[in-house]
């Protein structure tokens, strides 16, 4: 049986569906349009500055929603009026008790380094929960718990294919033991932006998504979550400039809202 290749239809701000083997996923489902306001938490709001290229009715049939936490413009009120309450949330425990309480029966919450498994057709794919740090310092206990999430994909036990996704975390030294844990990372989503909120850097800019990537050493980057709101203050160039001066442009591919590009790097 051959499996298809992975790839990824960027939707804007962290939502993405990926396709791996047979199985469909949606990650940090923000359907807002131009105009309207995230709610960020403490009165702070963001007005979205660009339009999602899919709506909820033209998404296709999914396994599950992999949600790296709960903030307006990851998992807004589009989506929890609009996704079915059936569909398995995969999240972090704290993100899993507002949904419950919300009517996602199906949601899931993994603490670090633990996994939840979809089957099919002897195929598995595997979530797993990586750490991730939000703010720095003290202020990160003021803001919603994070996750990153490693996606492996295998058939008849042999793994295929293995995905990061970052989440919206800083570059810390606890990100050390990702790579260590979990080597050979075939492509990378990385949430980027530079989002700042009264001066505090609240994730990866172009710098430390860089750093990143150089720890990691995933065969292919996709950046994503750049550019939908004005608390993002590094822009995609800014990240492309870093990677090119790195020496890692090679294995950076960008991609637009709407387009759908395969996670496998260039022949």
């Amino acid at each position: 049986m051959v499996t298809p290749q992975p790839d990824v239809t960027f939707i804007g701000t962290a939502t993405t569906v990926l396709r791996m083997g047979g199985f469909t996923l949606l990650t940090d489902p923000n359907f807002l349009h131009r105009g309207q306001r995230a709610y960020l938490g403490y009165g702070m709001w963001s007005k979205r500055r660009t339009d999602p290229a899919l709506g909820i009715a033209e998404l296709p049939q999914l396994d599950a929603v992999v949600l790296s936490h709960l903030h307006g413009d990851h998992f807004d009120r589009v989506a929890r009026h609009g996704l079915a309450r059936e569909l398995p949330v995969l999240t972090t425990p704290e993100a899993r008790r507002k949904l419950r309480r919300w009517g996602f029966r199906a949601a899931e919450g993994l603490p670090t380094w633990s996994s939840h498994e979809l089957h099919r057709d002897g195929s598995t794919l595997r979530v797993t929960a990586l750490p991730g740090r939000h703010g720095p310092g003290a202020l990160d206990r003021l803001l919603p718990d994070v996750m990153g999430s490693l996606i492996d994909l295998e058939r008849d036990g042999e793994r295929q294919f293995r995905l990061y996704v970052t989440g919206d975390t800083l570059h810390r030294p606890m990100l050390a033991e990702i790579p260590e844990r979990f080597p050979d990372i075939d492509a990378m989503l990385i949430h980027l932006g530079g989002t700042r909120i009264a001066g505090v850097l609240l994730t990866m800019d172009a710098r430390q998504g860089a750093d990143l990537v150089e720890l990691v050493r995933p065969k292919l980057t996709v950046p994503i979550h750049y550019d939908d709101y004005p608390v993002f203050r590094s822009p995609l160039r800014h990240f492309v400039d870093e990677a090119r001066r790195r020496g890692l442009v090679s294995a950076v591919r960008t991609v637009a809202r709407g387009e759908t590009v395969p996670l496998t790097p260039p022949a």
